[in-house]
């Protein structure tokens, strides 16, 4: 029948599971959202006053090469502009790289509990994805190359890790590119290098700058602007200049390049950000690690706390709830139903979290 005659998108797209954000409270409620990894401090007052003095000139389309983020970046980043490129959150610039480099037929290859994201823009680009286990929730190096085929054409990795918060060291990242064709491209979403405090990281900008199949993918989110979508990579002038021709002509907009590139120099906030999330994150590991919940040591702004079994998670998770205090569920989006993800946020709201947890426990 004609009726049943309509646009139909392309084969596999309806079999991608969107993705999913963490809750929120209800509207109108005083929930403490510590479900998406929200910067705890807020934004840079200096990010803040740019992105004010932006709403002043709303009609004006921002400049198409994010310019004034790329010369900020790359002041404080040590980092040529013209190898750099900005985007709508790295989000957009992950969309854009499988966009440009999987098609049909093409794999890419990641950690069992990598970012979710990356199935749905694998899939997307018409190629199909490669899930690899994980050790002790720590991407391993060896198993990822012994993924690697002849149709593997990206490899993504996520370090620190998420919903994990494990971390690859320099030295294994480096020895994964070693192991890797000069054909496949390697991307580091260093999405939580801000907050990272372990001696042997690296944030992957030597890589990036100094390979020809390495990118680095990094976002001003976590940083305090997850509502203004600023991302940015680093890569080879030849994958920047792909990237360059098919992303959007305007893709970051006013408020976000400016208060962007405020944020970005705005080093000194950046700091205290990073000394209050290492404070809380290294208290609330300790005070919860146990016989009857383990938390993964982290490297981001979020720790895996892990329960004994899915009935005891979901009894953790609906009483924070109740209490006014939403954490992440990893079940159907990551596939660990006994782990919670808690952002760090607040001295008051971890303290609310670990004393909830700590009486759940001794009422099991």
């Amino acid at each position: 029948m004609a009726d049943d005659i309509r646009p139909l998108p392309q084969p596999g797209i309806l079999d991608i599971a969107a993705y999913v954000p963490g809750k929120a409270g209800a509207a109108g409620s005083h929930a403490v959202k510590l479900s998406a990894n929200e910067s705890p401090l807020g934004a840079s007052p200096k990010a803040v006053a740019a992105f004010r003095a932006a709403s002043e000139h709303l009609e004006i389309y921002p400049e198409g090469s994010s310019n004034l983020l790329r010369t900020a970046l790359s002041d404080v980043h040590g980092v040529a502009a013209e190898r750099i490129v900005c985007g709508n959150g790295s989000g957009d610039l992950l969309h854009l790289l499988a966009q440009c480099y999987l098609g049909e037929g093409d794999e890419a290859v990641m950690n069992r509990y990598g970012f979710s994201v990356y199935p749905i823009i694998t899939k997307a680009a018409g190629a199909s994805i490669v899930m690899v286990e994980e050790t002790d929730y720590t991407a391993d190096v060896d198993l990822l190359l012994a993924a690697v085929t002849p149709k593997t054409k990206i490899v993504w990795l996520a370090n620190p890790n998420n919903p994990t918060g494990t971390y690859l060291s320099d030295a294994e990242v480096r020895r994964l590119h070693a192991g890797l064709r000069p054909d496949i491209l390697l991307v580091i979403d260093s999405a939580y290098a801000e907050y990272v405090t372990a001696a042997d990281y690296s944030v992957g900008l030597d890589l990036a700058t100094q390979a020809s199949n390495v990118v680095m993918v990094r976002t001003l989110s976590k940083m305090g602007l997850a509502a203004a979508r600023v991302g940015w990579m680093v890569g080879p002038a030849a994958v920047i200049d792909a990237i360059n021709r098919i992303r959007g002509p305007f893709n970051v907009n006013l408020p976000g390049q400016l208060a962007g590139a405020a944020a970005v120099r705005d080093t000194e906030f950046t700091a205290r950000l990073k000394a209050h999330n290492a404070q809380w994150r290294d208290w609330i590991t300790q005070e919860l690690d146990s016989n009857h919940m383990h938390v993964v040591p982290s490297q981001g702004n979020f720790v895996m706390v892990l329960f004994p079994d899915s009935e005891h998670a979901q009894l953790a998770f609906d009483t924070l709830m109740e209490r006014g205090l939403v954490v992440r569920e990893i079940g159907n989006s990551y596939g660990i139903p006994h782990g919670l993800r808690i952002s760090i946020g607040s001295e008051q709201a971890m303290r609310g979290v670990v004393g909830i947890l700590k009486a759940l426990v001794q009422i099991a």
